[in-house]
């Protein structure tokens, strides 16, 4: 029967309805993909192996864990190139501020949709630091490196968004920085380098500078709200008590000098953060730095285990648990009955628990930066 006027009338403007409507949800998955945090927009990763969910996977270094046993307790136990069992604090942060359903991806996984890379990515590198020699040693991508890769993702964005609003979208998104431990564990304590060249307390501050100069470059390319993460107590990672006590096999405790060194390190790294913040409100940019502890809530878990449901402190989970990270943690090692009773996965990096303890004292931190 062929439809009247008023039929096409209202077929018409039904269509129109269907066509208004999708073109609101494109545009605001296109602006947002936040609706329910307008606050937060994206959510940019740089650093090391503790913020690392695979990059390393794509290029040419040994410094991988893209293999069994990591990521033994994901779905079907497939390895993603994280340093842990499971997921990583940063993981759990994307999730919990509502940008990310499952895990944060690496920049350098092919294929990543503009979605992806509006919401956040990790540009880290497992094996990296804040000095440019750390990462040489490894062959892996360095801080500044990591930078570019934003700057191009950046660009990727605004064929998307455009630039005015590209701006915008930074401006509300959240950058976050951990890495360090490489720096000294890697680098000053290992190699006669850098230790001929700086005493401990000239290189903190060399390493300092590099961290303002970093968080200078991120201001400039339009962040707004930067989290800086301290370094954990070195001093209790196994493979430091392994190659640093002489009866390391017998008795396993924290080796005070260099956790110490952290320690002294983070003071240090807070108060220029302090004086870098009272700098930024004199200019008025409205940026924010935050700072995140990581030595107190990994002291806690390694002094009063029981409370946080641990077993063991000053091993890995992973084959002895002394010496073995990366390739020395393979299929053929053999592996805990139960990682969650571990602090550590192997001898360097925590458990995906460990992870979600960190990441769990991290949250009044996060929810500041979510209201404001």
């Amino acid at each position: 029967m062929p439809m009247g006027t008023s039929d096409t009338h209202n077929l018409l403007l039904s269509l129109s309805h269907i066509f208004i409507i999708s073109m609101l949800c494109f545009k605001l998955k296109v602006e947002g993909f936040s609706l329910n945090n307008t606050k937060v927009s994206c959510f940019y990763v740089f650093g090391d192996s503790t913020v690392d969910p695979g990059n390393n996977d794509y290029i040419v270094t040994s410094f991988r864990s893209n293999f069994p046993p990591y990521g033994r307790d994901f779905p079907h136990q497939v390895p993603t190139g994280r340093f842990t069992n499971g997921m990583l604090s940063t993981d759990y942060i994307a999730s919990y501020i509502g940008l990310k359903k499952e895990l944060l991806p690496p920049y350098l996984e092919p294929n990543l949709s503009i979605e992806e890379l509006m919401t956040g990515v990790s540009f880290a590198s497992a094996g990296s630091g804040f000095d440019p020699l750390t990462p040489t040693m490894t062959n892996v991508i360095p801080i500044d490196k990591q930078l570019e890769y934003f700057k191009e993702c950046r660009k990727r964005v605004e064929v998307v968004l455009g630039k005015e609003r590209t701006e915008n979208h930074i401006k509300k998104g959240v950058f976050f920085i951990s890495a360090g431990t490489n720096d000294f564990v890697l680098n000053y304590f290992t190699l006669p380098i850098q230790r001929n060249r700086y005493t401990l307390l000239a290189y903190q501050h060399f390493l300092i500078q590099h961290v303002k100069e970093f968080i200078q470059n991120l201001l400039a390319e339009g962040a707004r709200k930067i989290v800086i993460v301290g370094v954990p107590p070195m001093g209790c990672l196994p493979v430091m008590i392994t190659i640093n006590s002489p009866g390391a096999f017998l008795k396993r405790d924290c080796i005070t000098k260099y956790s110490s060194t952290a320690r002294d390190y983070n003071i240090l790294l807070q108060h220029e953060l302090h004086a870098m913040q009272l700098h930024l409100n004199t200019i008025n940019k409205g940026a924010k730095l935050y700072y995140v502890d990581i030595y107190g809530p990994i002291a806690d878990m390694i002094q009063t285990p029981q409370k946080f449901g641990f077993d063991e402190v000053s091993s890995g989970c992973c084959g002895s648990g002394y010496i073995e990270a990366s390739y020395m943690c393979n299929k053929n090692s053999e592996v805990c009955s139960d990682p969650s009773k571990y602090v550590f996965w192997d001898s360097i990096h925590p458990t995906a628990k460990a992870y979600h303890h960190l990441f769990l004292t991290s949250l009044p931190i996060i929810d500041s930066i979510m209201n404001n």
